[in-house]
């Protein structure tokens, strides 16, 4: 399957549009390669994090796949395209794929980075009834600081895992990666921000067809309104501004 980018407009970055099957085959043929590998996505804070860090784009440019997580870059994207399905299932956040993982052959180490120890646990007691029979390895990221990070990283390397999931909130897991993945053993490392705390149900999912209409950001403002609130009423002002601003240095 290839895995050409695609230009998503207005936001002047590119991303990797899959659905869930097309992504569980890009992700069986990482398992059978065993070579390392990076799957992020794309939303509206990894958006302005590209333009207003070099470092953090840079990362992104080098990412395997850039999954279309966020509705406004899904919008964006699809506009008009023709598609052969519905846009909705272009729009992957991690939660939508995760469950799909027991379809994966010789899939059998998995490492689970991120969240408190309960929820971190919770996680993967969710992933072993994912993918029954795999090993699933827990490494709580709680008070994430440099020693850590290294006792992780060592871990990584005895364990060995086929796929990594590191959900430290962003830019976080994305500086960690870039730190480190250069000495890492050979895996699919993942960015999957909040999926660890809603896999374990520690974290409230909004219902699907919030996601559909692209008010998950309502859902999230309710709950946790003093972590979202400048996501939501904040940055889109930032990303707007910096938008402005790239085109006036390219005119």
């Amino acid at each position: 399957m290839s895995l050409k980018r695609q230009a998503v407009p207005v936001l002047d970055v590119d991303a990797t549009p899959l659905a869930v099957d097309g992504l569980m085959d890009v992700l069986q043929g990482f398992v059978d390669d065993g070579v390392r590998r990076v799957v992020v996505g794309h939303n509206l804070h990894s958006v302005t994090l590209c333009h207003s860090d070099q470092r953090f784009r840079a990362f992104y440019d080098r990412a395997d796949v850039v999954l279309i997580d966020g509705a406004p870059v899904l919008w964006l994207w699809c506009r008009g395209r023709k598609l052969d399905r519905p846009a909705t299932d272009y729009r992957l956040g991690s939660t939508d794929w995760i469950p799909a993982l027991g379809t994966l052959k010789g899939l059998q180490r998995i490492a689970v980075i991120g969240a408190g120890a309960d929820a971190n646990a919770g996680a993967v007691r969710r992933l072993q009834e994912i993918v029954p029979g795999a090993e699933i390895h827990g490494i709580p990221g709680e008070g994430w600081n440099d020693a850590l990070e290294a006792a992780a990283s060592g871990q990584l390397k005895t364990l060995r895992p086929q796929l990594v999931f590191l959900g430290l909130g962003m830019p976080l897991q994305e500086e960690v990666l870039q730190r480190w993945l250069p000495t890492l053993p050979p895996a699919t490392y993942c960015t999957v921000g909040g999926a660890i705390e809603q896999l374990a149900g520690v974290q409230k999912l909004a219902p699907r067809w919030l996601g559909r209409l692209g008010l998950e950001w309502a859902w999230r403002l309710a709950l946790h309104p003093g972590r979202v609130a400048y996501r939501v009423f904040g940055e889109p002002w930032v990303l707007l501004g910096l938008l402005a601003r790239r085109r006036l240095r390219r005119g």
